[in-house]
């Protein structure tokens, strides 16, 4: 059984690549077309639905979204935890029009994707040079404010693939921008993905991701100096929020790892759990708004 596995692994794995291509490969053409009409902004959301389609469709993968509303109010920015390959799907489904992502600026280079991303407003970073990166993101935030776009950014900086209930460390140029704008962060916990994809136990399951959209936190009233602590409050919040939402539940088309059994039983319980606190438990517009709290005590 674990050779077949690994078989549907490497397998689902090379068409999730040639997926890749063919959106990158869509994208660049969608990209010309909007551009050419004056709609480029457009662009990356009708990519993005194509990857979403494609993972429902093909691999058997869908997203749940809870309080999709709170994407209604541009602009703003976008901060999401970031796992596996699996993101660029789940972002598809969860991306909203007039939004565009950062990405290191070696994507730019890689064909159809890459064609893509630059094709449709992309905002390259260079993480060896610091101040062309700041550049890039001072003009896309004056892009955001002038025409009320969104940008979506990953905290953590890069993939975690963890298979905990946690987050990295955030990195704070997300928090930066913000203040310096003076525009909400609209934090978005997605499930753990470890159960449905994960290189080292070869497994590409299908299943359902979770995805919850939490309530947008001003900075109107945010303090320079006080951006480490408030990115803190902010990831303290997503980790607790995703200790609620759990593991992506999966469906397994061959013997379940062991390690992945662990993780549904962890999943289990941590539903439990929720159940027998959630007299107790505050929510998470509740939580958002302690944050906002933190910041106007820091005034």
């Amino acid at each position: 059984m674990y050779l077949l596995r690994g078989l549907i692994y490497y397998s689902r794995s090379t068409l999730a690549a040639l997926v890749l291509c063919a959106g990158g490969l869509y994208g660049t053409v969608a990209s010309i077309l909007f551009t050419l009409v004056g709609k480029q902004y457009l662009a990356q959301w009708v990519t993005a639905r194509f990857f979403y389609y494609a993972m429902a469709i093909v691999f058997g993968i869908d997203v749940k979204v809870e309080n999709e509303h709170y994407l209604d109010n541009k602009p703003f920015i976008i901060v999401a935890n970031h796992q596996s390959a699996l993101d660029i799907f789940m972002l598809g489904r969860v991306f909203p029009k007039g939004c565009t992502v950062t990405a290191k600026k070696s994507l730019k280079y890689i064909p159809f994707l890459g064609w893509f991303m630059a094709l449709s407003g992309t905002l390259f970073l260079e993480r060896s040079n610091r101040a062309k990166s700041v550049a890039v993101l001072n003009r896309g935030l004056e892009n955001m404010k002038k025409k009320k776009r969104a940008l979506w950014m990953f905290a953590e900086g890069t993939r975690s693939y963890t298979t905990e209930l946690t987050m990295l460390p955030f990195k704070k140029g997300a928090f930066h921008l913000a203040q310096q704008g003076g525009i909400p962060i609209v934090p978005v916990v997605v499930s753990n993905t470890s159960t449905l994809m994960n290189p080292k136990w070869k497994i590409f399951n299908r299943g359902c991701i979770n995805v919850k959209i939490l309530k947008p936190i001003p900075t109107i009233d945010l303090k320079k100096e006080d951006i480490g602590k408030f990115s803190e409050d902010v990831r303290d919040l997503m980790v607790t929020e995703l200790k609620k939402i759990g593991y992506s539940t999966y469906i397994c088309d061959t013997d379940v790892p062991p390690e992945v059994k662990l993780l549904e039983r962890r999943r289990l319980e941590n539903e439990d759990s929720n159940e027998s606190d959630s007299s107790e438990a505050l929510s998470s517009e509740n939580s958002a708004e302690r944050v906002t709290n933190t910041i106007k005590e820091f005034k």
